[in-house]
């Protein structure tokens, strides 16, 4: 991570100023690796290829980034790192590869973990294979009812008071067992 974050660095370095025209490498005695525009240290001139720079094609004023079915679209904040003021945003029930068995004629209850409590400002809503399934609701538990047979990916998002989504939870993939009505 920390290695990561100093190539970032130095290539925004390299890529925002016209005037450092050589960038050069070294490592530290950790084995951490250092980039910068001083050959002081000893390190190696580095060649740097341009960066390319594309413009985003999104509608002005869309809140939501465009989906694709089966990929979380990405947001403000990453899995794992809920935007504060959440230290958790995760579905807690069911739990990832779940096999809902036949009797459950289709139903399942969804449950989220929000900590600290939801805003009353805030709201989450539900996808299912990547469509909205529920409407945002200032709630923690959603109810998926008459799911055919076979296999659902289940996110929970969570909006701000501008509707704007902040962040998803990391998909839960969920297997319905139902027979087939007959």
């Amino acid at each position: 991570m920390k290695k990561a974050l100093l190539i970032m660095i130095g290539l925004l370095v390299a890529s925002s100023s016209t005037l450092a025209t050589t960038i050069y490498r070294t490592v530290d005695a950790q084995g951490n690796v250092i980039f910068t525009d001083s050959p002081d240290g000893g390190g190696e001139p580095v060649e740097l290829a341009p960066l390319t720079v594309v413009p985003s094609r999104g509608l002005p004023g869309s809140a939501e980034p465009p989906r694709v079915e089966g990929v979380a679209p990405r947001v403000s904040e990453s899995p794992g790192q809920p935007f504060m003021p959440y230290d958790v945003f995760r579905i807690v029930s069911p739990a990832h590869g779940a096999e809902l068995a036949a009797s459950y004629a289709g139903n399942v209850q969804v449950e989220l973990a929000i900590e600290p409590e939801l805003r009353p400002d805030h709201r989450a809503r539900l996808l299912v294979d990547g469509r909205v399934s529920q409407t945002a609701m200032h709630t923690t538990a959603f109810m998926l009812t008459d799911l055919d047979r076979g296999q659902y990916v289940i996110q929970a998002e969570l909006l701000d008071d501008d509707g704007v989504i902040r962040h998803r939870t990391q998909p839960v993939t969920l297997h319905v067992q139902r027979s087939p009505a007959g």
